[in-house]
């Protein structure tokens, strides 16, 4: 049989199953494929929340999706153009994000009258006619795999684990992935166990053949690499960039560095990553509550160290009285806010950005503290430099948010030169500061407002510290009305003064007069909705904001340059609202909190229509955000009548 090879720039895939079908390492099998292919990429790992659901049910489904191109792209995609399911469950609780038109493929083994009950189906919806417009493939995955691996003599259930590396198989075959780094990993991960390892490589190997000789793939797809700056690039999710950014910052800076943290869900990766780098003088300590991780941080900082602590938002709740003791002393301490929905437990395994007022406010009296946020998760390296450069060089704790969608979602990222990151100059006191030959820990660098630091045990510079307002100058215990309010003016005016850089904006011609402003992980669907817009013709500006406290000092000029301002976000409207208060801009909010990223084309709609509402364009004659929201990037797959895949261009 010929096999045709058809040439996309993009595809979106996705495979789905239950959490204990191997879904999210079938995901990072196929992109470590594909970024050794060089494409351009962005994941989307969904997590269930329970740790081990019932097998085969809507609430223990998990599913990992791909983008990834021939050129820049920016999200994980809106729509999957392929769903692997792996059972009837997978099925269901995805088919939904799947337009018409586009590949199911979908193994048939758990598709009983049980199974299918069990999640609310009455018949088979493989033969109602409930999936007519997809291009259906389905395949006895669960058995070709088991008998794929019968030579090893395993039994059926484990011999059925494998069937997630007979899908990867199939799918790298499909759009000719590299295999040899899934076949080499296997070899690793298992080595200690050789039936085990064979037979997952033999399924692997098997998926790939099916495809060679199966009727149902007549088509192959090939999405030539992505052109990037020159360079090493290697893959990284969000939560190891900020881990090794960290430890950048604390090597730039000369100084030894001490996380403190309770494991917590979307955070607990950097824990790992970081308890792997002792070499690079890193401690880690896992503490029992979140209270105590923080406490070690801090004072690790106090003894010459460079102080982390890592949570999520319920741990930075509980940790909000030691930062403000951190604020107090005014020590580094770098507090890491990896977000996800809220309040209370909530949704572990979901994204939001709702800490934002929380890490601005969230501590009692006046401690004000520099905010930071990531926009990839590449930026997750770059924002940890950063705010170690500010901690140390500024002697304050400082807040870096990520969230959920960036800690576990991944992209290409260039390994900088470290020579070429800044230097961090922790300056030490080593002798007394004062005329009369003592020292004065309050004493402060008239540039930057840092108080003198002065690592325990130096002679002749013992000094006093705690959470009781300090003196200024000399650090002792103090209740005056006069000496409390310059303290805490000063301690504000500090973090005011920081040297943040200027808020750039993206406007080609510089005749828009709409201006998008985002923060953290919107970075992408903005970015992507903004493309979709100017496709169909609409002028619109963008910004980003990586520093949220102090704001780049010309963000005001910005926001009165243009007519109307959309600020996307997934809370409901928190950085709207601190614009409103400082500039008394009146920003137009777009708030979801749906526990999932933007999607970029409902994105481009709601930015269309303001373009058109803001030139005094009727609601009747509006087309723009329709339009927008329509373009396709690229090629997509479809299915032709004859059931075999083709492309569609863009329009």
């Amino acid at each position: 049989m010929t096999i045709e090879v058809k040439q996309l720039d993009r595809v979106v895939i996705r495979f789905a199953g239950d959490s204990g079908d191997g879904m999210q390492l079938t995901g990072d099998r196929f992109t470590a494929e594909t970024a050794s292919f060089g494409n351009d990429l962005s994941t989307l790992p969904n997590f269930p929340a329970e740790i081990r659901a019932p097998a085969g049910t809507l609430p223990g489904v998990s599913s990992f999706q791909l983008h990834f191109a021939d050129h820049d792209i920016l999200t994980p995609g809106d729509a999957p153009d392929v769903l692997i399911a792996m059972n009837p469950a997978a099925l269901k609780a995805n088919l939904k994000d799947v337009p018409r038109g586009r590949t199911l493929i979908v193994d048939t083994a758990d598709f009983t009258a049980r199974n299918l009950k069990r999640i609310g189906y009455d018949e088979n919806p493989l033969e109602t006619g409930e999936l007519d417009g997809y291009h259906v493939v389905p395949l006895n995955l669960t058995g070709m795999t088991v008998e794929s691996v019968k030579e090893f003599g395993l039994s059926r259930k484990d011999a059925s684990r494998a069937k997630n590396m007979y899908a990867l198989g199939l799918v790298s075959w499909l759009f000719q992935r590299p295999v040899e780094s899934t076949i080499s990993f296997l070899e690793t991960k298992f080595a200690s166990k050789p039936d085990i390892r064979d037979a997952n490589i033999a399924a692997f190997r098997a998926g790939y053949n099916f495809g060679e000789t199966a009727e149902e793939f007549s088509v192959r797809y090939e999405v030539k690499p992505a052109s990037m700056a020159a360079g090493t690039y290697r893959n990284i999710s969000g939560n190891l960039a900020l881990a090794y950014g960290l430890v950048a910052g604390a090597q730039r800076a000369g100084l030894p560095m001490v996380l403190g943290a309770y494991p917590i869900t979307p955070a607990s990766d950097v824990l790992h990553e970081l308890s792997k780098l002792k070499r690079f003088n890193v401690t880690t300590i896992q503490a029992e509550d979140e209270i105590a991780g923080v406490g070690a941080a801090l004072g690790a900082s106090f003894g010459g160290a460079l102080g982390v602590t890592t949570s999520s938002g319920p741990g930075i709740s509980l940790k909000s009285e030691t930062i403000g003791l951190g604020v107090m002393l005014e020590l580094p301490l770098v507090v890491c806010d990896i977000q996800r929905a809220g309040p209370s437990t909530g949704m572990p395994t979901k994204t939001e950005q709702a800490d934002l007022l929380q890490v601005m406010f969230g501590r009692n009296g006046e401690a004000p503290l520099p905010v930071l946020a990531a926009q990839s998760p590449a930026d997750c390296f770059a924002i940890a430099v950063e705010a170690a450069r500010i901690a140390v060089t500024y002697r304050t704790p400082v807040i870096v948010l990520s969230d959920g969608y960036l800690a576990n979602g991944s992209e290409p990222w260039k390994i900088p030169v470290i020579e070429d990151l800044p230097t961090i100059d922790p300056n030490f006191t080593t002798a007394p500061n004062a005329p009369d030959g003592k020292y004065l820990p309050y004493e402060r660098d008239p540039e930057t407002l840092a108080r003198a630091w002065a690592i325990p045990g130096t002679a002749g510079l013992d000094h006093r510290i705690g959470g009781l307002e300090k003196e200024d100058k000399t650090g002792n215990i103090s209740y005056d009305p006069a000496n409390h309010d310059l303290m805490i003016r000063t301690r504000q005016a500090k973090v005011d003064g920081i040297d943040v850089p200027a808020v750039e904006v993206d406007d080609p011609d510089g005749t828009a007069k709409v201006l998008v402003l985002g923060w953290g992980s919107t970075y992408g669907p903005i970015g992507a909705a903004v493309r979709r817009v100017r496709k169909v013709g609409g002028k619109i500006a963008q910004a980003h904001l990586r520093h949220l406290n102090p704001f780049p000092a010309n963000l005001g000029d910005v926001l009165m340059s243009y007519d109307k301002v959309l600020v996307p976000e997934m809370n409901l409207g928190q950085l709207a609202m601190l614009l409103r208060a400082k500039y008394l801009v009146d920003v137009v909010s777009y708030a979801q909190v749906r526990g999932m990223p933007l999607g970029a084309a409902e994105l481009a709609e709601v930015i269309g229509n303001l373009v058109e509402e803001t030139e005094g364009i009727d609601d009747d004659a509006r087309h723009l955000g329709a339009a927008a929201a329509a373009v396709k990037h690229g090629e997509a797959l479809v299915a032709e009548q004859n059931g075999h895949l083709k492309t569609e261009g863009a329009r």
